[in-house]
Parts: C-alpha cells; structure tokens; sequence
C-alpha cells in the first residue's frame, strides 16, 4: 500500500476510537477552490481551477490530553492539500505542521515539531489576505530574483515560512496582553539541498481587543550561507476602527551585504456578513549579491477583496490584484503563463468558495 495512503488511513481510524467520542481527538480542515485568471505583460493569460485562495485547502488532525494540575498534552498534524487535483501540496505529507506539546497554563507551552518560524507569524497575521490568493504578500517574497533569499538558500526550501526540527516556547495567556515566544532548530548537518538549517528566532507583542503590536527576528544558517546567517525581521500593529481593521507591518531579509525590504499596509472592513479587504505592499532591493547591485529590482502591488459569509464555516469571494515591477524586476502572481517582461505588470483576478470543517 502507498506509504502516505496508509499514514492517512491509521490516522482515520484512530478517529473512531472511543478517544473521538470524548472529544480529544479531532478531524478539521479546510476545503477552498477558485476559479483564476492571471495575465503578464509580454506572455498572455491563462485561466485555471486553483486550490487555497481564501484559506489553504487542508486536512487538520489534532488531540489534547488533560494532565491535571492545570497541565495538557497535545498534537497537532496539518496536511495541505490541492483541492482542483486531490494531490498533497508539498512533498512532505504533514507540510503545514507537525507538532506535539506539553502546556501549562502559567508556564507557558513547550511545542517539539515543523512549525511556522517566529518572523513569518508576525508579518502574516498583519496580511489582510493571510498569505493566499491573488493579493498574498508571498507574491513578494520569491526567491526566483537574485537576492537574499536566493543567495542564502539557491532554489532549495527557505525559513521564510516554517523551520523543520523546531523546538519552541510559547508565553502563557492571561499576561495582560502580552504574547510572543522564542524558537531553536539544530541545524542536524545544515544540508541546504536537504531544507536542513540550525534556526533561532524571538517574537514578542502585545495585544488586546483594539489594538496590537509586536515585532519578531529569525536568524538562520545552512550550507550555502557561509557569509554569515540570513536574518529575517518583522514588525508590525493593528487597530480596530469601530467596523475597520487597519494594519502596517514591515519586513527585511538580509544576507551578507544583499536586503530586500518589504512595506504593507492592509484595512478589513466587516459590515454583517460582509468583508472588504484591501493592502498595498511595496518591495525593495538593496546591496550586492557576488559584487553584483541588486538594485532596481523592485515591485509594488495593490489588492482587493470581498468575502461574503454564507455561514460560520462557508464563504463565497472575489480578488483581484496588481503587480507594478520596476527595472528589472519580474514578480509575478502566481498561476499564470510562464515568464514577464522586465518591469512589466501581472494582474490576477479570482472569484471561489471555501468550506471548514
């Protein structure tokens, strides 16, 4: 039997043990599919049936065990998925995360796994479109331009999003506000080809119903960056307006002498069962890669999005989106034709439904 069908299997059966009953077992996710069509300047347009625009299509299994003395232990195994073909998103079958835990509610949580480094959870939840669709801030962060992304990782997996092997500690609810947490990852031979990289990272905020800030760095190193470690920076707030949601956030990766710069401002306004999303980012280079300026190769884009909520799990939306590339630079939303012109626009419009469940 194909090894993943049968990790997926044992993982369905244990669902009907009498642990599901009692509820320390669960079986969630998220079902999302859209209907694209991007085109670039210089390559034409293409249409396509895409996975995860409003939220990335997955399968969620997750259990928690009450210890007593106010002490839980927990797992957390998340599949992503491509809804449009029933394929695994990623090589890796549990790719979103895979985590297990020993919490306390005064001490704080202590999560052993793959997991999302420190500096992406603090630029991702100041992103009106949550890093998916047409409008996704990750259109922006691309390791295909000759930067400091590419320079310390080549084409191989990066710790912009999640760091496998990752040892973390989560501060406690009920500080006043205060939230954040630390993250270390043994590099376990750093082999970058392998995704391999020895990783640590620090985040800290505060937040309350109207109002919220906070900052994170990530540092990390492979066998590629022998320049010293690429660093990842993030900082960012939030405040609600009666009905409106406004959000700035600020994010640099940098490796030896090469940074890309990224600014984003986003608002979400919810009226009812209506929301309306909308962010502006900006993209610079910096520097040198192997004496070569990278300058020039920058980029904006715009977005905009309506989501209407059929219900607390069901949602119909649309969005639309603009990329400006400057000089040379060729970002790209994604789904399209292959290849754009230098400086040309990519523009992706988007229209789908998505189900939890």
């Amino acid at each position: 039997m194909n090894p993943k069908l049968l990790t997926l299997c044992a993982a369905a059966c244990a669902c009907t043990t009498p642990a599901w009953a009692q509820g320390s077992v669960t079986l969630s996710g998220v079902v999302d599919l859209a209907a694209r069509r991007v085109s670039h300047d210089g390559t034409g347009s293409l249409t396509a049936l895409v996975s995860g625009s409003n939220a990335s299509s997955r399968l969620v299994f997750s259990g928690k065990e009450d210890l007593g003395g106010g002490l839980s232990a927990g797992f957390h195994l998340e599949h992503g998925l491509l809804a449009d073909t029933g394929l695994p998103a990623s090589a890796k079958f549990f790719d979103r995360r895979s985590t297990v835990s020993l919490a306390s509610q005064s001490l704080g949580e202590l999560r052993l796994g793959r997991d999302f480094v420190p500096s992406y959870s603090n630029w991702s939840r100041y992103d009106p479109f949550g890093y998916v669709g047409v409008a996704r801030s990750a259109n922006l962060v691309s390791a295909t331009p000759t930067g400091p992304i590419r320079a310390a990782f080549g084409s191989n997996a990066n710790t912009t999003v999640r760091s496998d092997n990752g040892v973390q500690w989560l501060l406690p609810a009920g500080l006043g506000g205060l939230e954040g947490g630390a993250m270390f990852a043994p590099g376990e031979g750093g082999a970058v080809a392998s995704g391999l990289a020895r990783l640590t990272g620090l985040r800290v905020g505060y937040a309350n119903q109207a109002f919220s800030v906070s900052a994170a760095t990530t540092r990390s190193k492979n066998s590629q960056t022998t320049a010293g470690s690429f660093r990842d920076s993030a900082v960012g707030g939030s405040v609600e307006l009666h009905s409106v949601r406004l959000s700035a956030a600020w994010r640099e990766f940098r490796y030896d002498s090469a940074k890309q710069l990224l600014w984003m401002l986003g608002a979400v306004a919810t009226f009812g069962l209506h929301e309306v999303k909308a962010s502006w980012i900006r993209s610079e280079h910096q520097g040198q890669v192997g004496g070569a300026s990278i300058a020039g190769t920058d980029a904006t884009q715009i977005g905009l999005g309506y989501v209407y909520n059929l219900s607390k799990r069901s949602a119909l939306y649309a969005t639309v989106a603009r990329i400006s590339n400057d000089g040379a630079a060729r970002y790209v939303i994604s789904d399209g034709p292959s290849g754009i012109s230098a400086g040309g626009r990519s523009r992706g419009y988007e229209a789908g439904v998505r189900h939890r469940f």
